[in-house]
């Protein structure tokens, strides 16, 4: 059964999947559509997003155009990586921790609006689904969904190519075929400030290595510079704040690695992940800001916090990037492990020192007024504060259970 609604805010790049859905929208629940086109810094122009949903009828006040790319830094992608949050071991949640800030942004632009319905472009097999309507749900759950991939039969490119056809719909070929002709990309493919990611088609095949042209962002580490580069980031709370001695903004300091990263082709994976709703899939992704950040992050955390809290840390780190990947990022258990995790960047403050060579960061030094590391207790050489002696008591009372269980079966 068909819900009702009256106006409807969709998440609206301008691409063929929304485009088709803003259409479909207005004909099969005869509602106001409001568009929201979210700047996260993917890199592309936005008002061709206006100007088309303006061509599909969309009235000039229905039109948002938001630059979020410093919230989307400061508020979402460096709280997680405070965390050093990845999922099941390499993937950095490029697209996973952008989702929440569309929906929270769309959520507040229904409010704004009048709006009684959300919508998104998500497919029903993949994990953007439960991500946004998450999302809608925590900030409002009076909103009406509407998941379009769940209700209709365009279940493929060429029918969606063919329903924009048929009613007028203009689609943007940005790619080129092999003979420079226009296409459309033949991947599916997200991007914003912390990453791009690309799925289907060859990659559907996770033994087909990816086509050197597939990647859009980074030079290959083959072709990278031939000598190394050195930065410097300087961290206060555990955020990076500093470039080269230079104090940059959240965003403005995840673009410069960005394109630091770029450079020297740092940031490339190719990995088969699980999806929350079951099935394995296949992506590859470029990560380069992110994947020095990881590595300076945990630099500094190396000389500044305590063993065990470290330790901790790190056990609570899996099961916090699972609760981004699936989607629950404003569950209370992710604020509450967000809670514990910021105590511990308390003083972790200090320069990062940072070598780039094709492909590789290398981290080649680190320093802090808040440094737990102490040569006059781990020094090779003759030191006054260590007495070595005390170590053998130290290690018998740790073997303490072992010795009592080797002689209890000795007697046995």
């Amino acid at each position: 059964m068909k819900k009702e609604v009256k106006k409807v805010v969709l998440a609206y790049s301008g691409g063929l999947d929304t485009s088709v859905i803003l259409k479909w929208l207005q004909d099969e629940y005869k509602c106001e559509v409001v568009t929201f086109t979210a700047d996260l810094g993917q890199g592309e122009e936005l008002e061709p997003a206006r100007k088309k949903a303006l061509a599909l009828g969309i009235k000039p006040e229905n039109i948002f155009i938001d630059d979020l790319k410093e919230e989307f830094v400061k508020d979402f992608v460096f709280p997680m990586f405070r965390a050093n949050a990845i999922y099941e071991g390499e993937y950095l949640l490029g697209t996973s921790i952008a989702r929440p800030l569309i929906a929270k942004r769309q959520a507040e632009i229904a409010k704004i609006t009048g709006a009684d319905g959300v919508s998104h472009g998500a497919t029903g097999k993949g994990n953007d689904q439960v991500r946004f309507e998450m999302g809608y749900l925590a900030q409002d759950s009076t909103l009406t969904i509407i998941a379009p991939w769940r209700e209709w039969d365009l279940n493929s490119r060429e029918k969606l190519l063919a329903y924009a056809a048929d009613h007028g719909i203009p689609i943007d070929q940005k790619h080129v075929d092999k003979d420079g002709n226009p296409t459309l990309s033949p991947y599916s493919m997200d991007a914003n400030l912390l990453h791009i990611s690309y799925e289907g088609l060859h990659l559907e095949d996770p033994n087909a290595e990816p086509e050197d042209e597939m990647w859009l962002w980074t030079t290959s580490p083959e072709n990278a510079p031939d000598k190394a580069e050195y930065i410097e980031i300087g961290y206060s709370h555990g955020d990076p704040v500093t470039l080269n001695g230079n104090v940059l903004s959240a965003a403005t300091m995840l673009q410069s690695l960005n394109e630091l990263g770029n450079t020297h082709g740092i940031g490339r994976i190719d990995i088969v992940e699980n999806r929350f709703v079951g099935m394995k899939a296949r992506g590859c992704y470029e990560t380069p800001g992110g994947t020095i950040m990881l590595k300076a992050h945990r630099a500094i955390e190396s000389i500044t916090l305590d063993r065990e809290a470290a330790h901790l840390k790190d056990e609570m780190m899996p099961r916090y990037a699972k609760l981004i990947y699936n989607g629950f990022w404003f569950a209370p258990e992710r604020e509450m492990m967000q809670a514990a995790i910021d105590k511990t960047q308390e003083f972790v403050n200090g320069v990062v020192r940072l070598k780039l060579y094709k492909g590789n960061v290398m981290v080649v030094g680190r320093q802090s007024a808040d440094s737990l590391f102490n040569p006059a207790y781990c020094t090779f050489e003759e030191d006054e504060v260590y007495n070595q002696k005390d170590a053998e008591g130290f290690i018998k009372l740790n073997a303490l259970r072992f010795i009592i269980a080797g002689k209890a079966r000795n007697n046995r």
